[in-house]
């Protein structure tokens, strides 16, 4: 197997149809839409942070989430040095942080509830939304252990790749609903913050 690994992307040369077909698992369906696009809005995020299969090496097993917060990018490992690569909005400046979890619970289309810290710092927010279009939590939600953070949607797309939450990674609509499908409760996380 021939691969050439350009700035973080892989370049599949002259493959074998099987292994081919493995690393394009990730891609959509004729119905879905093309990774990046956010269908609510039509915004369409760079290039770097469109899901893609990457070459990336780690010790961490296949179906392993690796969140990179200072890249700004999450990584669902596939093994055999691949992973699907997906771009994210972290937390601002004072609300990052690192650890390892596992996905306690997902939830379609999330109700939102803010913490009572979220509520401290900004008292405008509302003490409860239900889950829908206009929810900041977006069209899915896995919640990290036992924390108040988790992998969620957006109806902000423009904010992904950039430093805007209170510690919660986001991805565009599109994007967390490929990502949800594919982790199970019970997934580990890897947050690394540097």
């Amino acid at each position: 197997m021939r691969s050439l690994a350009i700035a973080g992307a892989v370049v599949l040369c002259a493959l074998p149809v099987a292994v081919v077909a493995q690393v394009s698992a990730y891609a959509p369906t004729v119905n879905e839409p093309p990774p990046g696009v956010d269908t609510n809005k039509g915004f369409e995020l760079p290039y770097e942070y469109r899901r893609q299969a990457v070459f990336y090496r780690t010790n961490e097993e296949p179906g392993t989430i690796i969140v990179n917060t200072h890249d700004r990018f999450l990584y669902l490992v596939q093994g055999n040095n691949r992973a699907i690569r997906y771009g994210v909005g972290v937390g601002r400046d004072g609300f990052q942080w690192g650890g390892v979890h596992r996905i306690s619970r997902k939830a379609e289309w999330p109700d939102w509830t803010p913490p009572s810290e979220m509520i401290a710092r900004q008292p405008y927010l509302p003490r409860f939304m239900a889950g829908g279009p206009g929810n900041p939590m977006g069209a899915r939600a896995m919640y990290i252990g036992t924390t108040v953070y988790r992998v969620h949607g957006t109806n902000a797309p423009e904010t992904i790749g950039h430093s805007v939450s209170s510690g919660c990674f986001r991805l565009v609509n599109s994007e967390i609903e490929d990502l949800y499908e594919r982790v199970p409760v019970g997934t580990k996380i890897v947050v690394q913050h540097r």
